[in-house]
């Protein structure tokens, strides 16, 4: 028999419909990461075969709400409109390194408890993380700010290779266009194919993107790591990973056991570092077909694979193609960018003067998150 507790949660779970989202909005937020659910689910386009949303517009603390050029907005509403939404959007939070509000991260934590879908755009995932939501769960930001993620909020396991994360009733979008992904995404579960795709046409983007952030991503460690002892062993693997060495390579560098290598190395980058280190060579292969008139072979050999199946297995699952199809595909859209290197067969490394210098390589792996449909 259920109690009177469990009826009236009940009934509030009935209350609730995804089809009522609630966009919640913070002092010094981005322009454009909140204009993205504002666009997508506060404009009436039944005409072009969209169904439509009731979106409630929320101050996530006292207005009005400074962002970017200059501008302020007003919210009509404050954070009882998330008691009343079935889906809350967190399109963007002020900064990685401050914490949310705590009645706000109290009112996300209700509604969730409540039955409502949870959805944090690029650093939007910091407010979600901070109310406990991803805890356990796999989740993205923007690559750039993915190793902070995952290094203050060690039990969410993040994946910056990823446009967006479905998981369920959490979810999460890369950085600033990647919210635009995961709203399309939103709309094709809740309606289908041809209501998102009509929405698609009317903002002139793709439907469905493929790949994910990994062309995106530079070789720069987060900020606080430089005073790091183990920064100098990740600036060695860097400069070497034309030689083949294993994690007990790095381990022996810096003079730590595997295991507690492992750890910390994890604590420094957000990620494990056999792969972090598979993800560095996957990249620099990636730099190679793009820049040069190497092999795959060649390539293979220069990134510190054994052999050119590795490669092609490893640049596959991060990359979703072959390295041939991905250096015909880049080719045909840039037919003006001349190469940097020809060679009949293997040579060594090139020096910093044959060559401009490499632009930064990213310093995390993710786990592997679920990928949302259509990343």
């Amino acid at each position: 028999m259920p109690s009177a507790v469990d009826a009236a949660t009940g009934k509030i779970l009935r209350q609730r419909r995804k089809e009522v989202v609630a966009v919640l909005l913070f002092r010094g937020g981005p322009i454009f990461e909140s204009s993205i659910p504002l666009s997508v689910f506060g404009i009436d386009r039944q005409d072009a075969g969209v169904p439509r949303y009731r979106m409630l517009v929320a101050a996530g603390e006292e207005g009005p709400l400074p962002t970017t050029g200059g501008l302020e907005l007003i919210a009509p509403h404050g954070l009882d409109a998330i008691s009343r939404a079935g889906t809350v959007v967190v399109p963007a939070w002020r900064s990685i390194t401050s914490q949310p509000p705590q009645e706000t991260l109290d009112a996300l934590r209700r509604a969730h408890e409540e039955g409502a879908r949870i959805v944090g755009l690029n650093t939007g995932a910091f407010v979600l993380a901070a109310a406990g939501l991803l805890d356990g769960r796999p989740a993205t930001t923007h690559w750039m700010y993915a190793p902070a993620l995952a290094k203050r909020y060690p039990s969410v396991r993040v994946d910056p290779r990823e446009l967006f994360v479905d998981d369920g009733d959490v979810m999460t979008s890369a950085g600033t266009a990647a919210g635009i992904d995961l709203c399309l995404h939103i709309v094709r579960t809740d309606h289908g194919n041809e209501a998102a795709g009509a929405l698609a046409r009317r903002l002139v983007v793709p439907s469905r993107r493929n790949g994910g952030q990994e062309r995106y991503l530079d070789r720069s460690l987060p900020d606080e790591a430089d005073a790091d002892p183990l920064a100098e062993v990740v600036a060695w693997a860097l400069e070497h990973l034309h030689e083949q060495f294993d994690v007990e390579t790095l381990a022996a560098r810096a003079y730590l056991s595997r295991r507690t290598f492992d750890r910390r190395f994890r604590e420094l980058t957000g990620s494990a570092p056999l792969q972090w280190l598979i993800t560095q060579r996957v990249l620099q292969a990636q730099r190679l077909l793009e820049s040069s008139e190497y092999s795959v072979d060649e390539i293979a050999e220069r990134c510190g694979f054994r052999s050119s199946t590795s490669l092609r297995g490893h640049f596959r699952r991060q990359l979703g193609s072959s390295p041939a199809a991905y250096r015909d595909a880049y080719r045909a859209r840039h037919p003006l960018g001349g190469t940097l290197h020809t060679s009949p067969g293997p040579s060594p490394a090139p020096d910093d003067d044959e060559w401009p210098a490499p632009p930064p390589t990213p310093q995390i792996t993710p786990v592997r998150a679920q990928r949302g449909a259509g990343a």
